[in-house]
């Protein structure tokens, strides 16, 4: 058994009275009245002959997480602003089966292998493996049918001393994609009494293989209320990884110093998009050590006095606003609502401005 991925990643979000903390953590299937805590399944129906469920954790402050086994995907986190207001801060759908349809991966596990990998062909022990064609002859996010579109087990939930636990677990079976090797992955969402939310993701096989997951939330800390253009932002990477005209890395590292993707210290976001004329999806490396679990970015919004801190153990970081495509902030979000609302049966999101 080859035990190849145990990663953290943590996103803290601060205002002047409180501190919210996103890391992986571990799910349940019931209600649970452990002091401070409740933990209670909120929805459910069946799907291709499994059962689909949508939890909600809340701690003794008022913040609300809530998580689904379709995809192993995070729905909603609350978070105050600096009057103590809760709102949401990632984007999310109204319904449990509104996730079933098309949808731009909200809050979903991306995987086996997070972005792409070029004319769908892994090179492994000089043996080449065919993996599924889903982005223009390339494969990008795990092939045709990725985790995002898998129902994990759940298979527990609990208090431990500060934190309520609600983990997920998925087998992908071997040649799944087309990737070699029985994947077995564990998800751990984490709620504590700190207002931390903490993703745990570990990984073993039974063959050599690769494995690139990371959670596919989109992030607005004005509470989904207006664009994110008024956000600020700090990333702590000296060097981006180029990509060519299909968005597949060349190999190389630019610096950042001097160009529109040195975030190294707070840039607003609007100025930077307006600079670069559209939007970012771009990859960092992260000046830190191979390992360890170190700040990655800041963001910062003015008006509601949030900030979001993210902390990885990887290498890498990407970094991804919604006019990468060359739409503007408002005409993607327009977009995006009404494709959601015409491919998802009419869902609305708890996130967009209107």
């Amino acid at each position: 058994m080859y035990h190849l991925w145990n990663i953290i990643m943590k996103m803290y979000l601060f205002s002047p009275f409180l501190l919210v903390l996103v890391h992986t953590l571990l799910v349940s299937c019931s209600r649970t009245g452990t002091p401070g805590f409740t933990i209670a399944r909120e929805d459910s129906l069946r799907y291709e002959g499994k059962t689909v469920e949508l939890f909600r954790m809340t701690n003794r402050n008022g913040m609300t997480v809530k998580v689904t086994n379709y995809g192993a995907s995070l729905t909603f986190v609350s978070a105050p602003d600096k009057e103590g207001v809760f709102a949401p801060v990632v984007l999310g759908l109204d319904s449990l089966r509104y996730y079933l349809g098309r949808q731009p991966k909200l809050g979903a596990t991306v995987g086996r292998y997070a972005n792409r990998i070029r004319n769908a062909e892994l090179v492994l022990n000089d043996r080449v493996y065919y993996l599924d064609k889903n982005n223009k002859g390339h494969s990008i996010h795990g092939g045709v049918k990725g985790f995002h579109t898998r129902v994990f087990d759940t298979d527990t939930s609990y208090v431990v001393k500060d934190t309520a636990v609600i983990r997920f677990s998925y087998l992908s079976p071997d040649a799944e994609g087309g990737f070699p090797g029985n994947l077995n992955i564990s998800l751990a969402y984490k709620l504590t009494h700190d207002n931390e939310v903490i993703l745990d993701y570990r990984a073993s096989t039974d063959k050599p293989t690769v494995v690139n997951l990371t959670n596919h939330s989109y992030f607005n800390l004005t509470g989904c209320k207006e664009s994110v253009l008024n956000h600020y932002c700090m990333i702590d990477g000296d060097s981006i990884t180029p990509v060519d005209a299909a968005g597949i890395p060349t190999g190389e590292l630019m610096a950042v110093a001097g160009t529109e993707y040195d975030f190294r210290t707070l840039q607003a976001l609007d100025g930077r998009i307006g600079e670069l004329k559209k939007g970012y999806d771009t990859n960092y490396k992260l000046n830190k050590q191979p390992g360890t679990l170190a700040l990655a970015a800041k963001i910062v919004e003015p008006e509601s006095g949030r900030v979001l801190k993210a902390y990885t153990t990887e290498p890498g970081m990407q970094f991804y606003t919604p006019a990468a495509n060359g739409l503007s902030e408002r005409a993607w979000q327009a977009v995006i609502w009404a494709v959601l609302r015409i491919l998802s049966r009419n869902a609305t999101f708890s996130g967009f401005a209107s």
